[in-house]
């Protein structure tokens, strides 16, 4: 690093703080306080710490930044400028928070190139680092030799606050100590004000003593608003302890500067003001108009460009040589990094004949996982204490463990949330891994949150979520999914895909693993459905397809997902027979189906026939665009009950009688 003074780094420090808090005034909205208070720390790790390549921000050996504290997205922002990223330039500081600008009122990764992760919902970036870190640790334990390091860099992730309020957080962060993700170190942004005001309105414990008991190490700088050596030396120090993960809690004024509102709630949330910004700039002795950044700031900060692009330099060599040492092992390094799946990896899974014996789709699933993950290295996750149940486990790996990072296969605990939002960190590591998560369908609720975002972010998480309906039996309402399908076929860019058989269970998981920059939930029955005849592994890929059919045009469709597809086939079967023209339809995705084109979809849901009843054992919400004024749907509109589930299923009315009674009801 070249010699600085200590002014000419104050003077960096106030350049981040103004840009945001300009950048905030002009757009009449954000949240300054942060910005200005966690700039010191902010500007020693980029500056001093950092490993990056403003030029090629997917340089895969890069540290990683994470800001969990997304509010403050302008801290990020002008960081990116000043170090000379190209996807932020002063006319998207000057046009924050507006139509079209790469500076998003919270990060988005998939808006602004070197955002790692969109954040915003507290808690969820922390939980994201942990995922990054997981996914650092596994690759360095996999390709990293005795004489040749090409995996070596650190998560960073800079936490308010509200991120520690927030549960996923301790989630998280009890299993990354638990791991020991000495890779993973947290900035704390310490300034006891959230939005309702002192954070000791509600929040009193010590935060310092709950980490260090779920094994971090936890370290204090006293003076975050000036003692810009010891936020260097409590860095240093984290790098260094390489068995824990470190939580470094700097304590700082929110809003610094601001002669009037410093340390109040009042900076937290709302622009200072023209009088107040007027009057810090005075207080600060910062001279630059606003969007006006000074030349020796400028020149320091864009230093950032040179030591990025040796850094890379540095590692492409190492690389290099590395490819000459171990060609196989770089080989399957570069196919990871590219995104390709490997050749003839779905040529193992199972394919299945009517004839074949009835199999719980949850059954089929842990077979095609398990078949994929003999050849797709890259398929890494887990379960949340579910793993008989839903079928998981890999058998081609152990579970990763502190001392065996190169294993597959997460035991996450019951985290459910954080296991959403670590998966998402996976995945959007960028290097090529592709996370699963297991759970029972009912407990969506439970990591909703970080399936949104990673469905806002393109993050491509497998879910396999078993139990999905009213036939997971004797556990009752709390645990019998009926809304949930619906809800999660609600959320945009998820792929929800329910299918009927072995062989659309195959089907599904060729969407999911081709699907990188989408997350895709596999809903799986607890129960055995048999094998049917016509259905189709490739047909999944569109949605919905003709299962059977009737000779010339049909005079009913039957419409199904899951399980409740060979109702249809049977209750089709006894219409035959009695003279009806009757057309089944397996719909595994709305959302695949949507994608087709008109064409396709009027070939297989013809509007001339307007007799059609949907049968699925969960609400009906969301089926009436299919079946439309005419038609009807066999749902269940109303919570389950304890009762075996062969019983929930013939009481609630999924049984060849009432489908039978419903279907002569529309003809």
């Amino acid at each position: 690093m070249n010699e600085k003074t200590p002014s000419l780094e104050q003077h960096c420090i106030n350049a981040i703080r103004f840009l945001a808090v300009d950048a905030i005034q002009k757009a009449n909205s954000g949240h300054p306080g942060m910005p200005m208070g966690a700039a010191p720390m902010a500007f020693v790790l980029w500056d001093r710490f950092l490993r990056f390549n403003p030029k090629s921000p997917q340089w895969a050996n890069r540290d990683r930044f994470i800001l969990s504290a997304g509010h403050g997205s302008m801290l990020q922002y002008a960081l990116m400028y000043l170090t000379g990223f190209d996807s932020v330039s002063i006319e998207d500081i000057v046009n924050f928070r507006q139509w079209g600008a790469r500076t998003p009122g919270h990060p988005e990764n998939t808006v602004t190139p070197g955002v790692e992760v969109t954040t915003g919902p507290l808690g969820q970036g922390i939980a994201n680092a942990v995922g990054m870190a997981i996914a650092e640790k596994h690759l360095a334990a996999r390709f990293n030799k005795p004489d040749c390091t090409i995996v070596d860099h650190t998560i960073y992730t800079l936490m308010g606050d509200g991120c520690h309020m927030e549960g996923i957080s301790q989630e998280a962060c009890s299993l990354a100590g638990h791991l020991g993700l000495g890779n993973l170190i947290a900035l704390y942004d310490d300034n006891r004000i959230s939005i309702d005001g002192p954070t000791d309105l509600t929040f009193t414990e010590d935060v310092g003593r709950r980490f260090e008991a779920c094994g971090w190490q936890v370290l204090l700088v006293e003076n975050g608003d000036t003692d810009l050596e010891a936020i260097a030396n409590a860095i240093a120090s984290a790098k260094k302890e390489t068995a824990k993960p470190s939580l470094i809690r700097v304590r700082t004024t929110i809003g610094f500067g601001a002669p009037n509102k410093a340390g109040s709630a009042d900076t937290h949330g709302a622009p200072l003001g023209q009088d107040e910004v007027a009057a810090t700039r005075k207080n600060l002795g910062w001279e630059a108009s606003p969007f006006e950044v000074p030349e020796d700031v400028m020149a320091h900060m864009r230093q950032a460009i040179q030591r990025g692009s040796d850094c890379e330099a540095e590692w492409n060599a190492a690389f290099a040589d590395y490819k000459q040492r171990y060609s196989k092992d770089a080989a399957e390094f570069e196919r990871l990094l590219k995104g390709e799946l490997p050749e003839g990896c779905f040529d193992q899974l199972p394919s299945f004949g009517p004839s074949d014996s009835a199999e719980a789709t949850r059954s089929v699933s842990g077979k095609c996982l398990n078949a994929l993950a003999e050849t797709v290295t890259e398929l890494i996750g887990g379960s949340a204490d579910l793993s008989p149940s839903n079928k998981t486990v890999l058998k081609c790996s152990s579970d990763i463990k502190k001392d065996a990072f190169s294993n597959r296969y997460i035991r996450y605990g019951v985290r459910e949330h954080a296991m959403g939002a670590i998966s998402t960190g996976i995945a959007l590591h960028r290097t090529g891994l592709i996370p699963f998560a297991g759970t029972f369908m009912v407990f969506a609720d439970y990591m909703r949150g970080a399936m949104r975002v990673a469905a806002v972010s393109g993050a491509g998480v497998i879910y396999i979520m078993t139990h999905d309906s009213v036939a997971v039996g004797e556990d009752g309402p709390t645990h019998q999914p009926v809304e949930h399908i619906a809800s999660l076929r609600a959320i945009p860019n998820l792929i929800v895909i329910r299918p009927a058989d072995g062989n659309e269970t195959a089907g599904a998981y060729r969407v999911a693993l081709k699907n990188r920059n989408q997350p895709t939930v596999l809903a799986l029955t607890r129960q055995k459905v048999p094998q049917l005849d016509g259905s189709s592994a490739e047909a999944v890929a569109r949605g919905a397809y003709v299962l059977s059919d009737c000779k010339g045009a049909p005079d009913l469709l039957l419409i199904g997902t899951g399980s409740e597809v060979s109702l249809c086939v049977t209750v089709a079967g006894l219409l035959t027979n009695e003279g009806v023209a009757v057309r089944v339809v397996s719909m595994p995705s709305f959302e695949l189906f949507e994608e087709q084109s008109a064409a396709y979809r009027e070939s297989v849901l013809p509007a001339s026939v307007t007799k059609r009843l949907a049968v699925e054992a969960a609400t009906s919400f969301g089926w009436h665009r299919y079946v439309g004024s005419s038609g009807d749907i066999a749902s269940i509109d109303h919570f389950g009950t304890s009762a075996p589930g062969n019983t929930c299923l013939e009481r609630f009315g999924f049984t060849v009688d009432k489908v039978l009674e419903k279907a002569k009801k529309l003809l």
